[in-house]
């Protein structure tokens, strides 16, 4: 018979605080389809206040039903004088939770309550000066004049009824506006991104002095209610999950262990795509340091077999979710019955893969736990981080006492090496590239380096090149290096590692990892490129 959980005498006592507090505050966050949606919601969630991202079209009446302490629009790619473009439910701004409007937010309260909006000749993309000709709360404590990040093609060229103009600047005569009785705010530029430098206060101005939130949500918070809501999910049944030794998975797995104990089972698949030991050091960092059993699988030649001969990215993420997938299968009917698949999905997942929330964004890359699994499975899954960034899952962990070493391991994607192999995978690429991986990361260690990178990826590239080794002609493979600084995933800039260090990083690959004659170093920023090649 398989042990429940022990009651938590600290998340009882959270609860009583809870109750103390009153309710749990939620700030609706309306999706456009912007790349930016999940900067709003996590610059809400750091002020203290708990924020859900719903869907554009979501009906005032259900949205009621959440009691909104506030709303917020948020932009999005689409122009609002398009017939075609997304529209919220009017009756929305009737419902008296206060509303900010960002860029397209803006526009669309501006158009749907009887303004104009045209498209602009003098579109502004990037820093721009914003002008506060009125006085209000949104703005308090700000000056009169101060730098903004816009990015808009169209404007407000006349207000509605009972609005008024409280910023301008040099393209743009309404850049921010409110009305005169109700709570209802826009602003043309972007608040949530850090290069508007006073986003956050404006962000805390209108939850604090307009919308009179008490900020006390946190992480702690977070925990203790997803636990909850765990274990009142699952209920007596059990949940499979798949782990990497990721910090993602890894907090996964020890957030359900809390809530549901023995009804979890944790598994790790060998893929054949893992980095050099890493499933020695996975099964062995989960049964010492976090005290859970694993059951390790080794499916590599099942994996390999299905991508001989792929060179397609995307087609490598589809073979590979639906493969995970079928393992798990054939796991279970060795294990017992599991209701439950557990994944570690993150946001920038998500909204890489597709439009999370109804919003037109693009897709730029399909990742293999979204879009990669099979429309048919016999698991119901479980992804209490989908709204998370990596960041956020990190401040998490220690929450929950995740060893410091695996919060802080860099980001590998599900796939593993296949997205790092460019073209078709061998066994014998996958030596070559795993060697000069580890020695990659092993120097970043040794030289105090790995913990000031978000994520260090070495590129296995698809051609070869001529080189001079003893005096004779080779014709070998090139690795390219990439190692990032980064926030939250979403953007990122290339590491200034000293050339010194890449140099004997460089010497060392091409001495120690045979078939390497040259290797690159990889200086592009995201956007416009990924982190990761494929």
């Amino acid at each position: 018979m398989k042990k429940k959980p022990e009651p938590d005498p600290h998340r009882a006592r959270a609860n009583k605080n809870n109750e103390a507090d009153g309710p749990k505050e939620l700030v609706a966050i309306l999706d456009f389809g912007s790349q930016y949606t999940q900067l709003i919601a996590r610059s809400v969630r750091e002020l203290g206040e708990y924020s859900e991202i719903v869907r554009h079209d979501i009906r005032a009446a259900k949205l009621a039903a959440r009691k909104p302490k506030a709303i917020i629009l948020s932009g999005g790619p689409a122009s609002v004088p398009a017939k075609s473009s997304p529209r919220c439910d009017k009756a929305i701004f009737e419902l008296g939770a206060p509303v900010l409007g960002i860029c397209y937010g803006m526009e669309l309260i501006a158009h749907m309550l009887g303004g104009v909006v045209v498209g602009s000749d003098e579109r502004e993309y990037g820093h721009a000066l914003l002008n506060v000709t009125k006085s209000c709360a949104l703005f308090k404590g700000l000056g009169k004049k101060f730098s903004v990040w816009m990015s808009h093609g169209d404007r407000v060229e006349k207000l509605p009824r009972g609005f008024d103009v409280i910023g301008q600047s040099y393209s743009s005569p309404v850049a921010a506006m409110r009305h005169r009785s109700q709570k209802l705010y826009g602003v043309q530029f972007h608040p949530e991104v850090v290069h508007t430098p006073n986003g956050t206060k404006i962000l805390r101005n209108f939850l604090f002095n307009v919308a009179k939130c008490h900020g006390k949500w946190s992480m702690a918070s977070f925990a203790e209610t997803t636990i909850a809501e765990i274990r009142e999910h699952v209920g007596s049944d059990r949940v499979l999950c798949g782990i990497s030794g990721g910090v993602d998975s890894s907090v996964l797995a020890c957030l359900l262990h809390r809530a549901i104990g023995d009804q979890l089972q944790c598994v790790l698949v060998n893929n054949g795509l893992l980095r050099k030991n890493e499933h020695r050091e996975v099964v062995d960092t989960f049964k010492k340091s976090i005290g859970l059993d694993v059951k390790y699988v080794n499916a590599s030649s099942e994996f390999l077999k299905r991508l001989r001969g792929v060179a397609s990215p995307e087609r490598k993420r589809h073979i590979i979710g639906n493969a995970f997938v079928r393992v798990f299968e054939r796991t279970v009917k060795e294990l017992g019955q599991f209701k439950y698949l557990a994944q570690g999905t993150l946001y920038p997942d998500v909204v890489e893969s597709n439009s999370a929330f109804g919003g037109p964004s693009a897709v730029i890359k399909t990742h293999h736990n979204v879009g990669g699994l099979p429309e048919r499975m016999t698991f119901k899954l479980i992804e209490p981080f989908r709204y998370l960034f990596k960041d956020e899952v990190r401040q998490l962990g220690r929450e929950i006492k995740v060893p410091e070493k695996t919060i802080w391991r860099h980001p590998f994607p599900g796939p593993g090496l296949a997205v790092r192999i460019i073209g078709p995978i061998t066994r014998g690429k996958l030596r070559v590239l795993r060697d000069a991986d580890a020695i990659f990361i092993e120097e970043l260690r040794a030289n105090k380096l790995y913990g000031k990178i978000w994520q260090a990826v070495a590129v296995l590239l698809s051609g070869k090149a001529v080189g001079v080794m003893g005096d004779e002609r080779t014709y070998a493979n090139v690795i390219g290096l990439r190692a990032v600084t980064s926030r939250d995933g979403m953007t990122a800039d290339w590491a200034r590692i000293p050339q010194k260090v890449l140099a004997h990083i460089a010497n060392r690959i091409i001495n120690e990892v045979k078939g390497v004659n040259r290797v690159v170093y990889d200086v592009s920023s995201k956007p416009p490129s990924t982190i990761e090649w494929e």
